[in-house]
């Protein structure tokens, strides 16, 4: 089924690497114009040349409104319209309640969670004035249940499930559709960073791949995530296909948050 997103103009945020990249060339492969936006310059404008179908790139520090603001105005004036925004871009890293700082307190919530809700506040009117639009949100496992050694991005992945419903509900009047992703364990530079610093924490001198192998054998499916697993469930979100489909957070686990 060629041409999913033809006609559709899309922004892809985190688009620099990992599950951003792949979605924006998806996308793009799909027949979406897409803005790739990403705060690192020279790897989104990568991003961008490898989606081709007309893709541009903007440098985005998704913790400035201002940015945000100018994305979406980039992207009104490079294509006309708005009907798919898929506000990706996120940091990780490990720490717990007791010695995790203000500082990187504010900057998780800022990047994880305010983010999403600016990204939406810019994309929302040009979605109405078009007749509807999709909104997907990056949320994760930890968004839906309790995983240690994260507790600013638990909070954030959690706020990002909340914000989804709430727009879904707010906005579906007005033909407008809101959904989460919620993916586990998806070996990206972003993930690895994680499972590093928990190993040095506890001294544990296992290979990455090793750690990998301890995780993916938690999975019912007994694998890891791979990126084009959720720019596929993003394609499917963004397209006409998923048109009754509102409101929810979507586990991407290989079974892993099933009761």
């Amino acid at each position: 089924m060629a041409g999913r997103l033809e006609g559709k103009v899309a922004i892809v945020t985190g688009a620099a690497s990992g599950i951003g990249r792949t979605t924006a060339e998806l996308f793009a492969a799909e027949g979406a114009r897409v803005m790739c936006a990403d705060i690192q310059a020279e790897a989104v404008r990568e991003t961008a040349r490898l989606a081709g179908h007309g893709a541009i790139a903007c440098t985005v520090d998704v913790s400035q409104a201002q940015d945000i603001e100018r994305m979406v105005a980039e992207t009104i004036a490079a294509f006309g319209k708005l009907d798919v925004l898929y506000a990706n871009a996120g940091i990780a890293e490990a720490t717990n309640a007791i010695d995790m700082t203000l500082e990187q307190w504010n900057r998780m919530i800022s990047i994880n969670l305010t983010s999403v809700w600016l990204s939406s506040k810019y994309a929302l009117p040009h979605m109405i004035a078009g007749g509807g639009g999709s909104i997907i949100n990056q949320s994760s496992t930890a968004g839906l249940i309790g995983i240690p050694d994260i507790p600013h991005y638990s909070a954030a992945k959690t706020g990002v499930v909340g914000l989804t419903r709430q727009i879904a509900a707010q906005y579906g009047p007005q033909n407008i559709r809101c959904n989460a992703i919620c993916p586990s364990s998806i070996p990206t530079p972003l993930v690895a960073g994680v499972w590093k610093t928990r190993a040095l924490k506890a001294n544990d001198t296992s290979s990455i791949e090793e750690q990998q192998a301890v995780v993916a054998a938690k999975h019912p499916l007994r694998r890891l995530g791979v990126t084009a697993d959720c720019a596929n469930l993003a394609l499917f979100l963004a397209s006409d296909e998923s048109s009754w489909i509102t409101g929810v957070a979507m586990p991407l686990d290989g079974g892993l948050t099933m009761s």
